[in-house]
């Protein structure tokens, strides 16, 4: 990898891997979950906090933070690190996802893609060389190359010609990234469902050269038992000695099963998104808060949850702050779930490190199927 930046694998349990993933700003333990920080914020939540939790890393967003408060602006602040008081690692997405999703909005040429700000209106033009440009001037640790990702389903005429001009915009991004020590540059593996795509894909990619390489275009629509069966395959088409990160992955199931294929980093919006909607992710499935059954129980959420949600308040007064709207309500439930999937996360490595992985997995199911506890 680039100076600077290391991965190491220390321990495997069949396909699925643990190790350390080793930046200037600190070590990232695999397999990671990165909470998503949009707008250089995790929503309702002080970066102390995140940290709290176990996070090692979070994720950026180049499209947001290009349009506010802007690159340039960021840089000239300190750059993202600084401007957020996040001193860890920082991985920044490209921006392609959420310029693909804005339908109408955007106009796509082999150049780039010429789209409307979702804010004021205002027009912009991304290119794998801008993108390269935005990560630079943010400062993040882990810079994403420029791609395109189709939602599924789609036919296989529509996903190769998307996932070849990603290839192209791949080579543009590693020759505009440059040579930056102590930072590293991913790949992003396109394809959709289709394994012959997978494989030409991930060989172009390996020809380029990347220090990390991810596996886009999944969690889009196709659904599990999809995304499944081509994390069967497409981790193996990457090198072994360089992180596999899927990206926008997932609920904790997906997490699970993706960690038994191989993957070592994941990111979702779900934890804190849900937090500020009422719902709460357990060892025994998801818990809404709304419900009326919570409204007179004095239980904690959670039994021996390390969390303030647990360990200060009960199911009742979580109940009322959710349904009176108060913001600590999504305080408290966000800081359970990212504290939930990062527990999660610490079981999942230690599994793999002790070779007990299978009886974990098993053990994780059993618990979801439980449901939560009985109202009392």
């Amino acid at each position: 990898m680039a100076t600077g930046i290391g991965f190491r694998v220390a321990a495997t349990d069949g396909a699925a891997r643990t190790g350390v993933i080793s930046t200037p700003r600190g070590q990232i333990r695999t397999p990671a979950f990165m909470p998503v920080g949009t707008a250089a914020t995790v929503k309702a939540m002080l970066p102390d906090s995140v940290a709290a939790t176990g996070a090692d890393i979070l994720l950026g967003n180049t499209y947001h933070l290009m349009l506010r408060p802007g690159a340039e602006r960021v840089a000239a602040l300190g750059g993202l690190h600084r401007f957020m008081n996040w001193q860890k690692p920082i991985l920044t997405d490209s921006g392609g996802f959420q310029v693909m999703s804005l339908g109408a909005l955007r106009k796509l040429t082999e150049e780039g893609v010429r789209f409307s700000s979702h804010i004021d209106g205002s027009k912009h033009m991304l290119t794998p060389e801008r993108s390269m440009e935005i990560q630079r001037l943010l400062g993040s640790d882990i810079v994403m190359c420029f791609d395109e990702c189709p939602a599924l389903p789609a036919d296989d005429a529509d996903v190769a010609r998307a996932m070849r001009l990603s290839m192209r915009w791949a080579q543009r991004s590693r020759d505009a990234f440059g040579d930056r020590p102590g930072h590293a540059l991913f790949g992003i593996m396109q394809g959709g469902v289709t394994r012959a795509l997978r494989e030409e894909s991930a060989e172009a990619l390996k020809r380029i050269g990347f220090d990390g390489y991810a596996i886009g275009g999944l969690a889009v629509g196709e659904g599990q038992e999809a995304m499944f069966s081509v994390l069967d395959y497409a981790p193996g088409f990457l090198p072994a000695d360089k992180p596999r990160y899927l990206m926008g992955v997932g609920k904790p199931d997906d997490i699970v099963g993706a960690v038994e294929r191989g993957i070592d980093m994941m990111d979702c919006v779900l934890p804190s998104r849900s937090g500020r909607t009422g719902q709460a992710w357990t060892a025994r499935g998801q818990v809404n808060l709304r419900n009326a059954r919570h409204r007179d129980d004095p239980r904690p959420l959670e039994d021996g949850c390390p969390c303030p949600a647990c360990r200060g308040y009960s199911r009742a007064y979580l109940h009322h702050v959710v349904k009176a709207d108060e913001i600590i309500g999504s305080m408290l439930l966000t800081w359970h779930n990212l504290q939930y999937y990062q527990v999660l996360m610490q079981g999942l490595r230690d599994a793999v490190a002790g070779g007990t992985l299978a009886g974990f997995v098993a053990g994780f199911h059993a618990r979801r199927a439980e449901g939560d506890i009985e109202p009392l």
